[in-house]
């Protein structure tokens, strides 16, 4: 069997507001592609537009969603109708049978009920190609290209339409790129088209009909370009099959051995998750040279650039993860945010079209110290990274988007004072990760000065520790703890969790954690209450429950939140302090009951790759404890042998960290 065929795009699909299996999209695209696809069955539910329940379609919409909690940035749908054609969702949608449905990495097809049309799409990098077949040729029969939220504005040059749109549902803080679009149809296969209320309604001759897409963040003209540059295949099955051995090749890129059918297919469903973030954001001028529009600079410039990334998920898995499988594209992505740096004057924090104020603090201090010990960012690049991170960690940013929060007085304290900020326990224990990221890049630098300095200041997590009852707290700028404290509350103080989960985010110090404890020993009977302690919660500082809380509650893994990312490394402290059978008894549990292929395959968010990577690791027998170390923790995996790139699993970790 192809591994592309153990896939399941709707993995994590299943999902709503007040709970999530993943809060995913099943995007049928290239790996890291421009352009992703989607169906949309029922825009009334906003951001999550697709359940794969519904019976409903509305249309394939070119989505540049990394999230429901972000939004959209720039949406088109494409539809067929016959007749009278409908702009309105509610008025268009058709019916459909979701067991027929293909969906599949590189392959989507629909047939609608009441337009009597199959609609399939395949995608390239920037666009697709989509055919569609109309089962009656008596009707007047189109192909509608429809705004969401809003209008899109039209061209209609002979067999050529094109266009743009300037759609955001949220979060739109300062700039916003166009996202332009050109549809090119063959000669005879189209008369006149239909402009009316921001869509365009396309008048088909032909009852099999098959056109090209492309997308640019830049011109309709730099669309066009895209357009001619891969668009080259010679029908729609050739782009297919160029596009499923494409996906075949990434998906072999970690080959695992095991009996039981059920992994098998939740590893490569991860495995395509973990493939398509982050999304290419830049584009190739008339000499194949990478440019892209920078919302910094509101223009174009030189450069590569991924969007649809938050840093505070990610770098907990993803990035060490992609360190090991695809080793360039992991360079050219860090070197990415650096060119981010000197565009906008700031590392990204969360990046999608536009930058976005989204999570605390700026994680992406381990990526770039992961990339350092890979030897992925060298020599004048890492003396930026570097620069980059040390303006992050002192200089305030006049921009919400970017930069630490509470940095000031975290250098002034020691740590950031809960009467100025919400979240402040989180933003002390990233801070004082972030200045250990600093140092040891310094230390890779030879500049210890700045090492010394930064390997200080990452012990500041120790004056937010409360050793009457052994977690992290909040203090004020008088240095009182918070009155009324309760391990179990979630918000104010902490980030999306409680005291519980947050208390052990202090990867790069375990031993001084430890030693915080009263030893070793303590901190594992620590842990053991951790995994004890019934999931019982209070909403706290959110003042109502959020859906991080209840997926916690749905599993009997103590207060081992697996639904959320601060929970993440916390079984593999066991393997650090050597008691592996404990690690090995949770990873288990954790993956056997709150992971699988199917629809629902989530214990909770999939952020951009980052709880796909989780699973991928545990089944590998190795977890990136410390992102910045360029090391792992070893334990017995779910599967019983991997090979990544074709080497062994040893090899691969060797050659890697070497």
């Amino acid at each position: 069997m192809k591994l592309v065929d153990l896939v399941n795009i709707k993995q994590g699909t299943d999902s709503r507001q007040r709970y999530s299996n993943g809060n995913t999209l099943p995007l049928v695209q290239q790996p890291y592609g421009f352009a992703s696809f989607a169906p949309q069955t029922d825009s009334s539910r906003g951001n999550w537009f697709f359940n794969p329940e519904d019976c409903s379609f509305e249309g394939i919409r070119i989505t540049r969603q990394p999230s429901p909690w972000i939004g959209e940035q720039g949406a088109v749908c494409i539809m067929p109708q016959f007749d009278i054609p409908c702009e309105h969702p509610s008025m268009r949608w058709s019916g459909i049978r979701p067991r027929d449905a293909v969906l599949m990495p590189h392959y989507m097809k629909y047939d609608l009920l009441r337009s009597r049309a199959t609609i399939e799409l395949t995608p390239t990098n920037s666009g697709a190609c989509i055919r569609v077949n109309f089962k009656d040729s008596s009707r007047n029969n189109y192909i509608s290209v429809l705004p969401v939220d809003t209008p899109c504005e039209y061209e209609v040059d002979g067999n050529i339409v094109s266009g743009y749109t300037e759609c955001v549902s949220k979060q739109k803080e300062r700039k916003n790129a166009k996202v332009y679009f050109v549809l090119e149809f063959c000669d005879g296969h189209i008369s006149n088209v239909l402009l009316r209320e921001g869509s365009a309604h396309i008048k088909a001759e032909v009852q099999n009909i098959e056109f090209k897409l492309s997308t640019s963040l830049i011109s309709v003209a730099q669309a066009k370009q895209n357009l001619r540059r891969e668009h080259t295949y010679g029908c729609f099955d050739d782009l297919k099959e160029k596009n499923e051995k494409n996906w075949e090749e990434y998906l072999s890129r970690v080959i695992i051995k095991t009996d039981d059918e059920d992994t098998m297919r939740t590893f490569y469903s991860c495995m395509y998750r973990f493939l398509l973030y982050p999304h290419k954001a830049y584009e190739l001028d008339e000499h194949d040279n990478p440019i892209h529009y920078s919302p910094g600079k509101d223009c174009v410039v030189s450069g590569y650039h991924y969007t649809d990334n938050g840093f505070w998920d990610t770098y907990r898995t993803f990035y060490s993860l992609l360190a090991l499988v695809d080793f360039d594209e992991y360079r050219k992505i860090l070197d990415s945010f650096i060119t981010d740096y000197e565009n906008d004057g700031w590392l990204p924090r969360w990046t999608a079209t536009e930058p976005k104020n989204c999570m605390p603090s700026t994680m992406i201090d381990a990526v770039l110290a992961d990339g350092a010990k890979y030897r992925a960012i060298q020599g004048e690049r890492l003396e930026t990274a570097l620069e980059a991170m040390i303006k992050h960690a002192n200089v305030p940013s006049e921009y919400k988007e970017f930069g630490r929060t509470g940095c000031v007085e975290y250098t002034r304290l020691g740590y950031v004072p809960n009467d100025e900020y919400r979240e402040s326990v989180n933003l002390t224990l990233d801070a004082a990760y972030g200045d250990w990221c600093i140092a040891e890049i310094a230390k890779i630098l030879g500049k210890e000065d700045i090492e010394a300095e930064y390997r200080k200041r990452s012990k500041s997590y120790k004056n937010i520790f409360d050793k009457e009852t052994g977690f992290m707290r909040s203090r004020n700028k008088a240095g009182e703890f918070r009155a009324g404290f309760s391990p179990e509350s979630w918000g104010l103080d902490y980030t999306e969790a409680s005291a519980y989960q947050t208390s052990f985010a202090v990867q790069h110090d375990l031993e001084g954690l430890a030693e915080l404890h009263g030893g070793r020993e303590k901190l594992v009977k620590k842990l053991d209450e951790f995994f004890d302690t019934p999931p019982v919660y209070l909403p706290g500082g959110y003042g109502n429950e959020i859906h991080e809380m209840t997926e916690m509650a749905a599993y009997d893994f103590g207060q081992c939140a697996i639904s959320n990312q601060p929970s993440f490394h916390i079984p593999f402290i066991y393997a650090y302090f050597g008691e592996n059978e404990k690690c090995e008894h949770w990873v288990e549990r954790l993956c056997r009951e709150g992971f699988s292929y199917r629809d629902d395959g989530f214990p909770g968010d999939e952020d951009n790759g980052t709880m796909a990577a989780f699973y991928i690791f545990c089944c590998m027998g190795l977890y990136p404890l410390t992102p910045g170390k360029a090391e792992f923790v070893r334990f017995r995996g779910l599967a019983d042998d991997v090979k990544i790139n074709g080497l062994p699993l040893e090899a691969a970790i060797e050659k890697a960290v070497k």
